[in-house]
């Protein structure tokens, strides 16, 4: 594979981010936008709005992309397929490097009811062991991954490639508001990125014999038993791992309603093929008319879960 100038200064400037992301004193900010990016004409970070801690900066146009790479969000047609490419990179990049990894948030969600990520997301979730990111930390911060995707057999493979970069505040294991996310996952062509968070022991309840206590950063408790043992399941066709209470999760997180109401931001799950379907602008209108149309999201008939999920 050939290099032009702009990529090498690319990767060495990324190189010496790996070699010196054990140094003491090393500045607690995401990589400078002229470091990592040699194609858009101006970064679109909204690092002036942010709070001066805040490691990572997402764009000014959108919270769900890297303000680095990304220069206008994806259309909603287009958004999907590059999710799931960044879930499937991803989870083969974290198996060759060995860190376990699971989904959680609304990308969980996304897989309890069909088993893909929800139409109107725009970034996906998963969650580490604090094992596991002390090892990215060490060995692959700031470490670029290359893949060839497939592509139908006429096209040429798609070449794409892959930023982890991993917050400096990581060893911070106290509730965080400005760096409650530990690592991502970077579609360097795009801007979408998977938000990385870490459980861990919570020290305070351990030191009141509360032994199986967990957190994140982002204010969630967990109990040992809520996540592990982790299940294996499949999501946009790659092995994952869920949560082993993954119900109990996902009605602590979102409610009961979560598992059953079929009409939401602006899609209706159809129960015959198993999967959500964006709403015609004449179903908004008489979802509307009906009264439906709760605080920018659409509401109707639930459906028992179990009827939906027997197995």
């Amino acid at each position: 594979m050939g290099f032009n100038l702009s990529k090498l200064a690319l990767y060495f400037s990324l190189l010496v981010c790996i070699t010196t992301s054990g140094v003491s004193g090393l500045v607690k900010r995401d990589a400078p936008y002229e470091q990592v990016n040699d194609h858009p004409t101006f970064s679109h970070q909204k690092t002036d709005k942010d709070e001066p801690d805040k490691y990572f900066h997402e764009s000014t146009f959108s919270e769900h992309y890297d303000g680095r790479f990304a220069e206008a969000p994806l259309i909603y047609e287009d958004r999907r397929s590059h999710l799931t490419a960044l879930l499937h990179t991803y989870i083969s990049a974290m198996q060759d490097m060995g860190a376990e990894t699971w989904l959680m948030h609304g990308t969980l969600l996304g897989w309890y009811w069909n088993r893909a990520i929800l139409p109107w997301d725009s970034d996906l979730d998963v969650m580490i062991t604090e094992r596991s990111l002390h090892h990215l930390a060490t060995f692959h911060n700031m470490s670029i991954h290359h893949f060839s995707l497939p592509s139908p057999p006429t096209e040429p493979r798609l070449k794409r490639d892959y930023l982890l970069e991993i917050n400096p505040h990581y060893k911070n294991s106290s509730v965080e508001s400005v760096n409650k996310i530990d690592a991502r996952w970077i579609d360097i062509e795009t801007g979408l990125f998977i938000d990385i968070t870490t459980l861990r022991r919570n020290a305070t309840a351990h030191s009141l014999g509360e032994v199986d206590e967990m957190m994140v950063k982002d204010k969630h408790h967990y109990v040992y038993d809520d996540i592990f043992p982790l299940r294996v399941s499949s999501f946009e066709g790659a092995a994952v791992n869920v949560p082993f209470a993954y119900a109990e999760i996902l009605v602590e997180e979102y409610g009961e309603t979560a598992l059953s109401e079929v009409h939401f931001e602006n899609h209706r799950f159809d129960v015959e093929r198993g999967e959500w379907r964006a709403l015609r602008y004449a179903e908004l209108v008489r979802f509307q008319r009906q009264g439906a149309l709760l605080g920018g999201s659409f509401w109707g008939r639930k459906l028992d879960s179990e009827s939906l999920f027997p197995d």
